[in-house]
């Protein structure tokens, strides 16, 4: 199976006219082929015209399945649109007639209270390569979904992200098969589909490894049999001077994530794509204790973790080299969703993410959005993420 992805990218003012030129120069690279899937991300004027946009990438591609949503920001081509009208079409053929049936769109509902609580519309995603997610915030809870999945689906790779823009009446701007959909979320399952997930969280691991000895929910109490916050201080009191002016941007606690309880040594010979790093979100002086944004149970082990440009930068690459060297040192597209606080408020320079993948990936054609939250695995188990850049990159 030979898979054929192009890519392009329209900054024209007219929704329609933008989409088919965009999915025209994504077409080329399909060498006649016709599009199994196409995925489309806009914004800007789009957002007053979703429909005349979804009207121009079929005119233009025809395709078998589509999805897409609006953003705040766009990315394609090496490039990064962080503001105004831009649209960005991704086109692929997964070869072969059997293959063809690789892409099946659906559509997702919060459901109703006499659902209690159960994700309506989700397909049944066992042994499925990957699954596409690309949900609106407002009216869909992601990380719901991300546990229903789980539940039925076990190890099957989920990686999307939360839409970042809406249309002038309020509604989700979101884009399927079918039309548009003001609500919800959108997705597509893949089948028989080479997808390596790669997800970026952009921080650097510092000091020892830790083990939580007691813990409520989000509070811990205790590592190492002392207490949290006099731990935290005297790890931070054993930095050198360039970590610790590095935690004055914002100290993060990254939690080894797989089955059971994780033996230290192990954790400390791995990569540190094994932590799921989120926020240290406060403290209590007088009890000790820390809070952190995820729960945390007794013998977990943990890192401390810094987040700044320098080290973002280091991790998406290594991240994006393990990948293409998975594949043989050759990928055939990828999907990206970075979040919508990278960019330039994160890098300093424009087009940092996109110019990245275009780099590490030898210029394979790459699209996606600045998302208001990036869904991907780590560890096997997918999880929302925030200032991540989490992709699929498809092989050939």
């Amino acid at each position: 199976m030979t898979v054929r992805i192009g890519s392009g990218l329209s900054t024209g003012s007219d929704p329609r006219v933008a989409a088919i030129e965009a999915g025209t120069d994504a077409r080329q690279a399909l060498h006649g082929r016709r599009a199994d899937l196409v995925v489309v991300f806009c914004s800007g004027a789009h957002l007053a015209a979703p429909d005349a946009t979804l009207e121009g990438v079929r005119e233009a591609l025809d395709p078998r399945s589509l999805i897409g949503c609006g953003a705040g920001g766009i990315l394609a081509q090496g490039r990064e649109i962080e503001r105004g009208t831009a649209v960005a079409v991704w086109a692929a053929s997964f070869g072969d007639d059997e293959a063809r049936a690789a892409a099946t769109v659906f559509r997702a509902t919060a459901g109703s209270e006499a659902s209690g609580g159960v994700i309506e519309g989700l397909p049944d995603c066992r042994g499925a390569s990957a699954v596409l997610l690309v949900p609106d915030p407002y009216s869909f809870p992601a990380d719901r979904a991300l546990n229903q999945i789980a539940e039925q689906a076990p190890g099957v790779p989920v990686v999307g992200g939360l839409s970042s823009a809406r249309t002038l009446d309020g509604r989700a701007a979101l884009l399927a098969s079918d039309g548009v959909v003001g609500e919800g979320a959108v997705g597509v399952v893949l089948r028989g589909v080479d997808v390596l997930p790669c997800v970026s969280q952009g921080a650097a691991p510092i000091g020892p490894v830790l083990t939580v000895t007691a813990a409520r929910g989000h509070v811990i109490e205790e590592f190492n049999g002392r207490r949290a916050l006099d731990t935290l201080r005297h790890t931070i009191d054993g930095l050198t001077a360039a970590q610790r002016e590095a935690v004055v941007g914002g100290l993060l606690l990254g939690i080894a994530v797989g089955s059971g309880q994780h033996d230290v040594d192990s954790v400390m010979e791995g990569s540190h794509d094994r932590f799921l790093v989120r926020g240290i979100i406060g403290a209590d002086p007088d009890a000790g204790t820390i809070a952190v944004g995820a729960a945390v149970a007794p013998g977990c082990v943990v890192r401390l973790h810094v987040r700044d440009a320098h080290s973002a930068g280091l991790d998406l690459r290594a991240a994006l080299e393990l990948r293409r060297r998975a594949l043989g040192g050759r990928a055939a597209g990828a999907l990206v969703f970075t979040c919508n606080g990278r960019g330039r408020a994160m890098f300093d320079v424009a087009d940092h993410d996109a110019g990245t993948v275009d780099q590490e990936l030898d210029g394979v054609a790459a699209a996606g959005f600045m998302a208001a939250g990036e869904i991907g695995p780590v560890g096997g188990e997918n999880f929302l993420h925030g200032f991540t850049a989490t992709i699929a990159v498809f092989g050939s």
